[in-house]
């Protein structure tokens, strides 16, 4: 029992860091005088007095998390703090369901950019901005933000920081101590955010938009301002630089930093992730080009490459901008744009999936075990360039990809249980545990994710979840060894 007054206490106090969140909507509310502002007076106060509350009536039970305890945490986060990021939206669209509201804070906050609702040209300037916030907030992970902030607070970080963290391998650190790591990671992330702004302010775009769209743009999020998406500025500058700022971002942020820290191009070089992911991607968008111009989806070549190579980045860095509808495209190029989804993006990016190191480990492994079928007395250790990969890593990868894609097929055959078509089944399941957004058939990007039934919209729901926390980080909580003392 007191370990879960510990966590409570520790939640409390997440609430409290998270209600200065809505800042910045309130000051935006300010500037565009839309009316608003009291809604997210009232709704901050709310849940700064939840987290007050409850830190009031679990301070006693200061404790340090245990390494077992992180995981629940991370769980209760994500989804609490998807709860109370409601309040806004219900207060603002009085017929919006919870369903509809809790589905769309938590595709913010997991950054898949999937989205229920209509009319967001008409949505008041601070409603569209907090939206985008969540994104933002969710493509780093509140929780490492809060490993960053809750350590003055008599926190330790190091458990919430090992459980968020995405990827196989997460005991590399970037400084000494665990707090300086996250703010580092949170410095660059912040820093290419400014500039990605400026970028889309030159290309075209008001402020409002820039700042909305570079929010989602570096999480990888994927929301927009547009009923139309991206295609409503019908701009290649802005594509363009989008897609510069996607890439971005869906490599290793650690990478950025290593650059940056040492103003050399080297650490670049030395990921070993990173040549494959931009090989795969960059390589994808020329050869979906040429197929869609082939099969005369577009008249020209240069055509066909703007609108392949967009959407490729997009879904395949599990953004999930739209500017053209994919879904009337041949039936191979959006699967293998879902495909590249799955396996793309670097660890330690804002994107989701299986992410290009496990993949990488995978096919290694499957090298070397076809090696050892011909030479079984061979002794050789599994290489990714110059890292030794341990067999515990190789294990926790092959599990991992194995939950993944169970959940796909079990979320997907709810779905079809439910009274959904296939497609739009395996898609939106798809598009929601890889946090890419858009998917095919009901869920396309020329549609949304707004004529599921609430069955369906949980289920959706339940695999961003799964995705923004890589699967494990849930169901772990739900074995009986979690529960032994």
């Amino acid at each position: 029992m007191i370990q879960f007054l510990s966590l409570a206490r520790v939640f409390g106090l997440m609430l409290m860091v998270f209600s200065m969140t809505y800042i910045l909507p309130i000051l935006t509310s300010l500037i565009y005088r839309d009316g608003t502002e009291l809604l997210f007076i009232e709704d901050m106060l709310l849940t700064l007095g939840a987290g007050l509350l409850l830190w009031i009536l679990t301070r006693q039970f200061d404790r340090e998390l245990k390494a077992k305890q992180g995981f629940m945490l991370v769980v209760l986060a994500w989804t609490g703090m998807a709860a109370f990021a409601t309040f806004p939206l219900m207060s603002y669209l009085k017929n919006l369901s919870f369903t509809d509201a809790y589905f769309e804070t938590m595709s913010g906050l997991s950054t898949t950019g999937a989205t229920t609702l209509t009319g967001l040209d008409r949505l008041p300037p601070a409603i569209n901005l907090w939206r985008h916030e969540l994104n933002w907030l969710g493509g780093m992970g509140i929780i490492v933000l809060a490993v960053a902030i809750l350590p003055v607070l008599g926190v330790g970080g190091r458990q919430l920081f090992m459980a968020e963290t995405p990827g196989p391998m997460k005991d590399t650190q970037l400084t000494p101590r665990i707090t300086e790591t996250a703010k580092n990671l949170w410095l660059v992330y912040g820093s290419i955010t400014v500039a990605c702004i400026f970028a889309l302010k030159w290309a075209g775009m008001t402020w409002l938009d820039a700042v909305c769209h570079a929010f989602a743009t570096l999480s990888l999020g994927g929301f927009s301002t547009y009923d139309a998406g991206v295609g409503h500025f019908n701009s290649p500058a802005i594509e363009a630089v989008l897609i510069v700022f996607m890439l971005l971002a869906g490599m290793n942020f650690a990478t950025h930093f290593l650059a940056l820290r040492g103003r050399s191009l080297m650490p670049y070089k030395h990921d070993v992730e990173l040549l494959p992911y931009l090989v795969l991607v960059v390589g994808s968008c020329v050869a979906i080009g040429l197929y869609l111009w082939l099969q005369g989806t577009y008249a020209d070549f240069p055509t066909a490459l703007r609108h392949a190579s967009f959407s490729l980045v997009s879904i395949g860095t599990d953004c999930g901008f739209v500017t053209a509808d994919f879904n009337e495209w041949p039936i191979f190029a959006p699967l293998w744009m879902f495909f590249v989804s799955c396996v793309a993006v670097c660890t330690g990016s804002t994107g989701g999936g299986i992410k290009m190191m496990r993949t990488l480990i995978l096919v290694k492994q499957s090298q070397l075990q076809m090696f050892l079928l011909t030479h079984p007395t061979s002794v050789n250790p599994l290489k990714l360039g110059n890292m030794v990969i341990q067999s515990p890593i190789v294990l926790s990868v092959l599990g991992f990809i194995f939950v993944y894609f169970m959940s796909v097929v079990v979320l997907t055959l709810l779905l079809v249980i439910s009274g959904l078509d296939f497609l739009s089944s395996f898609s939106a399941v798809l598009a929601s545990i890889n946090n890419a957004g858009p998917g095919l058939g009901e869920v396309g990007p020329a549609t949304n994710y707004g004529g599921l039934t609430d069955f369906q919209t949980w289920i959706c729901t339940l695999a961003m979840f799964l995705g923004r926390i890589e699967v494990f980080t849930a169901l772990i909580l739900f074995t009986p060894a979690y529960w032994r003392k």
